[in-house]
């Protein structure tokens, strides 16, 4: 794993970003390395970010949208997910702006939400073989 991020580093930032839907080196910065965490870790997010998405989809009151987007964010900061940290920020900007939440925004972190949970789940994959 260490390898990996060593190699890695040398990649600027855009098109890390580009690659992934899930920063890898950031990942294993938090995990200290361990790719058996970094494997668990994205177990949990993958089911964290399935429970609050759908959640987020049947919300409409102001409170239980914002505790959702704000799950999101906070999750796939952790993981490094930071397609889905920008587009829930800004769904948040739009709420906290009281502007409504247009569906086509919510959509477009639906695709990112499958992006990265296809991406989890060829890693869990790849592992397992």
């Amino acid at each position: 794993m260490a390898q990996r991020a060593i190699a890695e580093t040398a990649v600027p930032a855009g098109e890390a970003r580009a690659a992934r839907p899930i920063d890898l080196v950031h990942l294993a910065r938090q995990c200290l390395g361990d790719e058996n965490l970094e494997l668990e870790i994205l177990r949990l997010f993958d089911k964290t970010l399935t429970t609050y998405f759908e959640r987020l989809t049947l919300a409409s009151s102001f409170d239980d949208l914002a505790l959702n987007l704000h799950a999101i964010k906070g999750a796939a900061a952790g993981v490094g997910a930071w397609g889905i940290v920008d587009l829930a920020k800004s769904l948040e900007d739009d709420l906290r702006d009281a502007r409504p939440l247009k569906a086509e925004r919510v959509a477009d972190l639906g695709m990112a939400v499958e992006e990265v949970r296809g991406f989890i789940a060829r890693m869990l994959t790849d592992k397992a073989e």
